[in-house]
């Protein structure tokens, strides 16, 4: 079962194109001055169950061009959330994962947890590193601070280091 702090099934705001975004419940970052506050108690939100998920999703199919997993922190339920990546990724839908751990903590971390391995292996694209107030700029896409970056996470697992998006032709969805 995950955790969820909820859900908005058409994101323009969540990663490229149209998103169902889907928000996690917990979060040990607990930035200042993050925009989703409600998600930080690990207790909170509701359960919800992945097939049931996977099944409403589809249900939007037509209409939207992937699927967010935001925070809340996505890589403290890596194991519930592998299911429904892999459901994500099956459908032709590309997955995008906010994370306020850095790419090289998720890729540490992932040597001693298959699942946060898994995830980072379906998504798309990663945007990590933790929101900083003071380095706030509400002219980046997809992002609320300077400090976090947008990840090619395919080109990042080959080669074993963080690969900035470029924004340019390497959407799965679209290939």
């Amino acid at each position: 079962m995950l955790r969820l702090a909820g859900m908005h099934p058409d994101s323009i705001v969540d990663g490229p194109g149209i998103r169902f975004s889907i928000y996690v419940q917990g979060c040990p970052h607990r930035c200042p001055g993050c925009h989703n506050p409600e998600t930080h108690d690990p207790g909170g939100g509701y359960e919800a169950d992945s097939e049931e998920l996977s099944a409403l999703i589809g249900k939007y199919r037509p209409g939207i061009d992937g699927v967010t997993i935001s925070g809340g922190e996505p890589f403290e339920q890596a194991p519930a959330l592998v299911p429904l990546a892999g459901k994500v990724v099956e459908e032709g839908l590309n997955l995008v994962l906010y994370s306020g751990y850095s790419f090289e903590e998720l890729l540490s971390k992932s040597r001693q947890d298959e699942n946060i391995h898994r995830l980072l292996e379906a998504g798309w694209l990663l945007v990590d590193r933790p929101y900083l107030l003071e380095e706030r700029d509400l002219n980046l896409a997809f992002r609320g601070s300077r400090n976090q970056r947008l990840i090619d996470l395919k080109a990042s697992l080959a080669k074993g280091e963080a690969v900035e998006w470029t924004g340019s032709g390497n959407d799965p969805a679209r290939m």
